[in-house]
């Protein structure tokens, strides 16, 4: 305890005069200024980009866009808060295809890999082309939307807001959060870009308008 004793008394003799706290200027951006349109097109740019794949439909196609995506997919997992209406399509009624994450229930790394997945979002922010998940039921534990290897991740149309500081009051800090700006990739020091490392290779985001 000597030792914990001296790096605590060093800590107080440091603060022992109490310096005041700066204030932290707060004149960058934080709210839009371009239309709601202007800001999916901007977030469809950005994902492109990203060499994410895009889709914008209604939500009346979803469930089509949904299984199209998964096409000949092996098997697929979805957190256990997912609208069931997302999956209803002739494809996907009684899958047995599809493996479902729930607490109680929680699939291993083995059973995730390789595999896709069905998510949605809390809240894209459009500037920087990032999706952000928050572990609420109709997205799952992180491990779901970063094990597998293909990410289908749908985002309501009125999640999306074009700057950090309008997305950061509608998650919960305190919340597992996972931020997305693309498929996983990174470069190696001869700048090779490799893919997968830390989460999906192939990301598809169907942005639905009427939600």
């Amino acid at each position: 305890m000597e030792a914990r004793e001296e790096i605590m008394d060093r800590i107080r003799a440091a603060l022992k005069d109490a310096p005041a706290v700066p204030e932290v200027p707060r004149n960058y951006r934080r709210t839009a200024d371009l239309g709601h349109d202007q800001v999916l097109e901007m977030l469809v740019d950005r994902l492109e980009d990203y060499k994410a794949t895009v889709k914008q439909i209604t939500s009346a196609d979803l469930p089509s866009t949904v299984a199209g995506l998964l096409g000949d997919a092996t098997s697929y997992v979805v957190p256990h808060g997912l609208p069931a209406e997302w999956l209803d399509h002739d494809s996907l009624r009684e899958d047995d295809r599809r493996l479902t994450d729930a607490p109680g229930h929680r699939l291993t790394v083995e059973d995730l890999d390789g595999i896709a997945v069905v998510t949605s979002s809390a809240v894209s922010i459009a500037e920087s082309g990032t999706i952000i998940l928050d572990g609420s039921p109709t997205q799952g534990r992180r491990a779901i939307s970063l094990v597998p290897d293909h990410h289908i991740c749908v985002v309501p149309a009125s999640t999306v807001v074009q700057l950090l500081p309008e997305a950061l009051p509608r998650v919960d800090p305190t919340h597992p959060l996972t931020w997305i700006s693309g498929p996983s990739a990174t470069s190696d020091i001869e700048l090779e870009r490799v893919e997968g490392v830390h989460g999906p290779r192939n990301l598809d985001v169907v942005i639905v308008t009427d939600l």
